[in-house]
């Protein structure tokens, strides 16, 4: 952790071991979530990263692409390589634990396979708790995970999306898209690398 008012930086205020690389962080208020590659999710407090809250096996089988916190702090996603994404409670009580699950998403048929798309970007609607997917198919989806239903699919884009994000009150989001080497031979002339700003309505975004 860095104190980003210092003047100069030459140390970080604290540091945690995770015992393996990380591959996915969230931070909401003094809580951090943290995705390993192998495949545990870290709690962590940054008043004292000293010690874990609680280390979990990641709910998903498959590499953590990433982790997103839901704006109240009592849950968070994790989404993985498979084209799944998993809502996880973060009190370890057996009453919270009943209410987490997952779903298959960023998937499609051609010629009758299969094809899954790892789900690379995640982010919440800081006012109504509904959270966007951007996966490796080019495709965002919207998401309500009270009522566990898509909200919407917006347009297709001319590559992955890779990065997603929300302005203050959710009626904007901003999505970046770019070619992650998923797949060989890469695509020859190379797709550009986009920024799309989108308005987002309440009725794309309020749970239903």
């Amino acid at each position: 952790m860095w104190d980003a008012r210092a003047t100069s930086i030459a140390a970080p205020m604290q540091s945690v071991g995770t015992g393996d690389r990380v591959y996915a962080l969230d931070v909401l208020g003094d809580k951090i979530v943290v995705g390993t590659r192998d495949r545990k999710i870290h709690l962590l407090d940054a008043r004292n990263l000293s010690v874990p809250e609680q280390v979990r096996d990641s709910p998903l089988k498959y590499q953590t692409r990433n982790v997103a916190f839901f704006p109240t702090g009592d849950a968070f996603v994790v989404s993985s390589i498979e084209g799944r994404v998993a809502i996880e409670y973060v009190s370890p009580s057996p009453e919270e634990q009943k209410k987490k699950y997952a779903f298959k998403c960023h998937r499609s048929k051609e010629d009758g396979v299969e094809c899954i798309y790892p789900v690379n970007a995640l982010a919440f609607h800081p006012v109504n708790g509904t959270f966007a997917t951007g996966g490796s198919d080019a495709v965002v989806n919207l998401w309500d995970p009270f009522n566990r239903k898509r909200l919407v699919q917006l347009h297709r884009f001319q590559t992955s999306i890779v990065s997603l994000s929300f302005n203050y009150d959710g009626s904007q989001l901003a999505i970046a898209s770019s070619f992650g080497f998923e797949y060989e031979p890469a695509p020859n002339p190379m797709p550009e690398n986009t920024v799309t700003v989108r308005h987002i309505s309440d009725a794309e975004s309020k749970p239903k």
